[in-house]
């Protein structure tokens, strides 16, 4: 028998035993060995990582991070709380929203946290009332586009991320007019970048256009590095893009008469391949022509293959020696709703414990109560040792928020 999927010495068998089903399981070890690599690759530049945490923003993966010295990027004024609750300083947070009201921009300004604005509309009101008070960093539409499908990509023409470079002298009016204080221009492309080369599309505009912006202190590259989904996956060489980013940067410092610093804000790249979602099969249901392996989770938990038709390899724990057949892998929620199709997985049986692997990045955090269902626990291996991080939800936490009204009484008496 091949040997089982094993976390950290703790056989992933075990760790359904105690925890139950449907299971999310993050390998701490692998969380911070991506993040020593990205490291590694860049120590010849003044790097600084924001952690993308809307990957995953389970509290104690951010204070990890924080403990290894990672600073976090937010999109919502809650993950702002959840960043300082779970320690971070103000000044190692940038706020990255998109379409948001100015109020909530006042209500991050107000802790101190850096705002990253996206719309000439809020960049008009934040000069209007912070003037050169308050420092912030503006995020670019670049109009390119770079790996992966068009759901995931965020900086073509029609996206809606971001000030088009083609409104720059707009940009530098309101700026001008206003003397705000930018201390920092973004640029993020999207997800699934396999190449320096489309990476570079993103960096070279910001080095193009930090020219005309003389206050800067960092440039930020954003993220959207691919991570391997499958065996023969071509992923982005970090090494490669380090040093023709090193070469870039370097010839802009002289260009600009200072050293900028360079941040990132990898999500996937850090968490995803550290998870693990266990599932286990309810029913083995004959289908046309390829049998269904029903299994006690749905998208409620896992949206990303019905959402971006993504990839997750399907492990057999309970038979990993059974003969390879097709599979349709679905899931219970009352909607199509298929994990995989015509997979060849190992023998599945009911009662099976099924694995998808690389689920640690927009799995939980995308979850949802669809059909009443309850949201998974959460367990992180830290050091040899299994942590529930996050309880199951019971039946009545559908009812947490809702408001129970005698209508007949109150509506109709």
């Amino acid at each position: 028998m091949k040997s089982p999927l094993l976390l950290q010495g703790i056989p992933a068998l075990e760790i359904v035993e105690r925890y139950g089903t449907p299971l999310y399981v993050y390998d701490a070890s692998i969380i911070e060995a991506q993040y020593r690599k990205f490291l590694e690759a860049f120590s010849l530049l003044p790097v600084k990582l924001r952690y993308a945490c809307k990957a995953l923003s389970n509290v104690n993966i951010l204070q990890l991070l924080k403990k290894w010295g990672c600073g976090v990027d937010t999109v919502s004024i809650q993950e702002v709380e959840l960043a300082l609750w779970s320690g971070f300083r103000a000044k190692d947070i940038i706020f990255t929203p998109n379409c948001i009201s100015f109020d909530e921009i006042q209500q991050v300004v107000e802790k101190n946290i850096l705002v990253n604005i996206e719309d000439l509309q809020n960049l008009e009101n934040f000069g209007r009332l912070y003037s050169c008070h308050v420092p912030c960093c503006i995020r670019l539409k670049p109009h390119i586009l770079a790996g992966g499908n068009f759901h995931i990509q965020t900086g073509h023409a029609d996206s809606k991320f971001g000030i088009s470079i083609y409104d720059m002298e707009e940009i530098i009016s309101i700026v001008k007019k206003y003397q705000i204080h930018v201390i920092g221009l973004h640029v993020h492309s999207g997800s699934e970048i396999k190449t320096a080369d489309q990476f570079l599309q993103g960096a070279e505009i910001l080095f193009q256009t930090a020219l005309r912006f003389p206050s800067l202190e960092f440039l930020d590259l954003g993220s959207g590095f691919k991570v391997a989904y499958k065996k023969d996956d071509k992923v982005l060489n970090l090494a490669d893009l380090a040093q023709k980013i090193y070469a870039r940067w370097q010839s802009f410092s002289k260009d600009y008469g200072k050293s900028l610093e360079l941040w990132f804000e990898p999500g996937k790249f850090l968490v995803s391949q550290a998870g693990y979602f266990l599932v286990k099969t309810n029913v083995i249901k004959k289908g046309n022509q390829i049998p269904f392996a029903g299994v006690d989770s749905g998208f409620n938990h896992l949206v990303r293959p019905m959402l971006y038709d993504a990839y997750h390899e399907i492990l057999n724990l309970s038979n990993p020696d059974g003969q390879r057949k097709s599979y349709n892998v679905v899931g219970y929620i009352c909607e199509t709703d298929t994990f995989a199709k015509e997979r060849e997985i190992p023998e599945i049986r009911v009662g099976d414990i099924l694995c998808f692997c690389n689920a640690g990045a927009y799995g939980f955090s995308m979850s949802s109560q669809y059909n009443s269902r309850l949201r998974p626990a959460e367990v992180l291996i830290y050091q040899g040792k299994d942590y529930l991080i996050r309880h199951r939800e019971k039946w009545q936490d559908l009812l947490q928020n809702q408001v129970l009204w005698d209508l007949d009484k109150d509506l109709f008496s």
